[in-house]
């Protein structure tokens, strides 16, 4: 049987693949494929990033995981530990997914010899395009959404119907907060792809440039949102965004004084 609810894409019997998993599988195939491109013009063979991209999904799965399981950890799972695998109920946290995919990028790039900020410059943009089209598995899961808004509200977005009908909630219709991290994410890959790639000088100015966009856009973003996870009254995901902004900066500022002083 196909398409049998708003959450689930496909089902014969037992088996279900739910739209979010359909959402996020895509966006690692469309990055996987421009990660493909770069690296194909960097000379470097394809299967590195196949078996890059083979381990960094569960890597990936188990640190977004993990993040939510931590900062949820009272609310949820400390009274029902059973619930800690059960990702099928929901829960991952991407800013958690991007550290682990970031920790392990470095050993794996180091082991094969590749500098870390040349792969960073080929990859991480893209991570921007996945996270676009992984939103969207929010939005058929009516979650990570914003506050409460009129629908007069939405219709004045120009919003078609079928996302306006997706906001509304047991009557009550929201901020389609994941539209606008998707929009954002995606003209966040265009900037960096069709200017910063153009532009920069040095190594590593794509790298930083996610963690500048990504980081902005997810704080305002996070502060529209009515199921943030926080840690000492603060928005994780917030906080999170201020350390991601701070990298970008100080190694963009790194980056360009290493330049200047082995020129």
């Amino acid at each position: 049987m196909f398409f049998v609810d708003r959450q689930t894409f496909f089902q014969i019997g037992g088996i279900s693949i739910q739209y979010y998993a359909v959402f996020i599988l895509t966006g690692v195939v469309v990055a996987y494929l421009i990660g493909q491109h770069n690296f194909k013009k960097l000379g470097y063979d394809k299967e590195i990033l196949s078996d890059f991209v083979f381990y960094l999904m569960p890597i990936g799965i188990a640190g977004a995981r993990l993040w939510y399981v931590v900062f949820m950890w009272n609310e949820i799972y400390s009274q029902n530990p059973s619930e800690i695998i059960r990702i099928d109920h929901g829960g991952l946290a991407i800013q958690g997914g991007v550290v682990a995919g970031l920790i392990f990028s470095y050993y794996f790039f180091k082991k094969k010899g590749i500098g870390f900020l040349q792969a960073g410059d080929a990859i991480m943009p893209e991570v921007l395009v996945a996270q676009a089209l992984g939103r969207w598995g929010n939005f058929f899961n009516q979650e990570a959404h914003g506050s409460q808004v009129s629908r007069s509200f939405l219709e004045s977005l120009h919003l078609p119907n079928f996302i306006i009908d997706g906001m509304a909630i047991n009557g009550i219709y929201y901020h389609p907060t994941f539209l606008y991290e998707s929009i954002l994410n995606v003209i966040g890959f265009l900037l960096i792809f069709f200017v910063v790639k153009r532009v920069a000088s040095h190594q590593g100015m794509e790298f930083f440039s996610y963690f500048i966009w990504y980081g902005i856009i997810r704080f305002f973003v996070e502060g529209l949102r009515t199921d943030s996870l926080y840690v000492l009254g603060f928005r994780t995901a917030q906080l999170t965004s201020v350390v991601f902004v701070a990298v970008g900066l100080a190694g963009m500022a790194y980056v360009v004084v290493k330049r200047i002083r082995w020129q």
